[in-house]
């Protein structure tokens, strides 16, 4: 078995998603393996990795209006608010949508569906920098 990782660097411009698929087939290029599994993994407490449809951006945005009503900015009930009405939505909503993902590698490729794509999702309402891990595990 052969292990390879890369570290990759997205600034993201506030909330909502921006897609990484490309990025993290490109660390499957780089990483030589041909069948195994990519670990998808972001570094942050505040914002989050997703796989869904990505065709069409109504999916997202509809996916972000979801979020807004289970953990909506400046709740009253929040205590934590030290960075802002922000801050502790946007914990609740990493810790409702994940921080990793684990994806099939074949043919030296990603192994996603034809709608799929793989999306770090910003919950934070201010531009950040953000560090994604891309860990490969295979042969």
């Amino acid at each position: 078995m052969v292990a390879h990782q890369s570290t990759l660097a997205i600034a993201t411009s506030g909330r909502g998603t921006r897609s990484i698929t490309d990025a993290v087939a490109d660390a499957v290029e780089q990483s030589g393996i041909t069948t195994g599994i990519a670990h998808v993994f972001v570094q942050h407490t505040s914002c989050s990795l997703v796989l869904t449809e990505n065709a069409d951006p109504d999916v997202r945005h509809d996916l972000e209006t979801v979020l807004a009503r289970l953990a909506p900015d400046g709740d009253p009930a929040w205590r934590h608010d030290t960075e802002g009405p922000d801050d502790m939505a946007a914990h609740a909503r990493s810790v409702l949508t994940g921080c990793a993902l684990s994806l099939p590698v074949g043919g030296g490729r990603l192994l996603l569906g034809t709608w799929q794509g793989l999306y770090l999702w910003e919950h934070r309402t201010q531009p950040q920098r953000r560090t994604v891990v891309v860990t490969l595990l295979g042969g």
